[in-house]
């Protein structure tokens, strides 16, 4: 799924509740990390979480639903862009868009991985 087809898909669901579920839906219908993508572990995560590169496309992993659909949004944000022009993104700006609830510590995991993308 693409980044616009689940921000399309968001955009029409107001229930918060709701919402949170369609991310953790997202984390389930991610790709397989290739085996010989290079992982990264996110420090900072409320739970274990991995972005992993093969070349300019983006894989993730993470041993909470919730975590790995908010993986699967942020690396679809990314998916086939170059480390330059991923500095040059807005993505705590895009994501904040999206209206998604989550609590402190999620937001927490997710500047960590934004920090990690626009770091490459």
């Amino acid at each position: 799924m693409t980044y616009q087809e689940m921000k399309n898909l968001l955009s029409v669901i107001s229930d918060p509740v709701e919402k949170l579920e369609i991310v953790m839906d997202f984390g389930k219908c991610m790709p397989t990390v290739p085996e010989d993508a290079i992982c990264t572990e996110i420090i900072g995560c409320a739970s274990y979480a991995e972005i992993c590169r093969k070349g300019n496309n983006f894989y993730g992993r993470a041993d909470s639903a919730l975590v790995r659909g908010i993986i699967a949004i942020i690396t679809a944000m990314v998916d086939g862009k170059t480390p330059l022009e991923i500095k040059q993104m807005d993505l705590l700006g895009e994501f904040s868009s999206l209206n998604i609830n989550l609590g402190s510590g999620r937001l927490g995991g997710l500047n960590s991985m934004i920090r990690f993308l626009q770091n490459l």
